[in-house]
């Protein structure tokens, strides 16, 4: 899994000009999912996350994780983040999953993140054309990959 993190003040997700998924202080994810990749990566990717120490402590350290501040997350599912630009002009998705396939892992990494480490999770709408709207402070932005290639 491929998951490009950013730390937000707030972010929403709009679906047909109706907001399916809005959060103030936390993350905003956006995940991609391949071929090979299992029940163990979703697990892995949603631990990382939900651990991740990139928020300031009081003596402004990057010493905090999501759940130490009492964050949510936005989890917004894309293809896209595997897509491959090294030949020609037109990105070669071939990497990213089948619907299936990303969906359900998709689905277990967000479910692990919210009955496991008790986070806020909201979502937009999985394969839907999205528009998604976030404040990056810091500005923070990472990518977590479950394999290193």
């Amino acid at each position: 899994m491929r998951v490009i993190v950013q730390r937000v003040s707030k972010a929403n997700v709009t679906v047909d000009d109706n907001v399916t998924g809005s959060i103030g202080n936390g993350l905003m994810l956006l995940v991609g999912v391949t071929h090979d990749d299992t029940e163990a990566d979703a697990r892995w990717t949603a631990d990382k996350i939900a651990n991740l120490r990139i928020f300031e402590d009081e003596d402004d350290k990057l010493n905090l994780s999501v759940k130490d501040k009492g964050g949510s997350v936005l989890s917004i599912s894309q293809f896209t983040v595997y897509g491959d630009c090294k030949k020609g002009r037109r990105p070669n998705f071939m990497a990213a999953a089948k619907p299936d396939h990303a969906d359900h892992l998709y689905e277990m990494m967000n479910r692990i993140l919210r009955d496991e480490h008790g986070l806020t999770v909201e979502t937009g709408v999985f394969g839907a054309m999205m528009d998604v709207e976030l404040v990056n402070h810091g500005p923070v932005t990472l990518i977590v990959e479950s394999k290193q290639s």
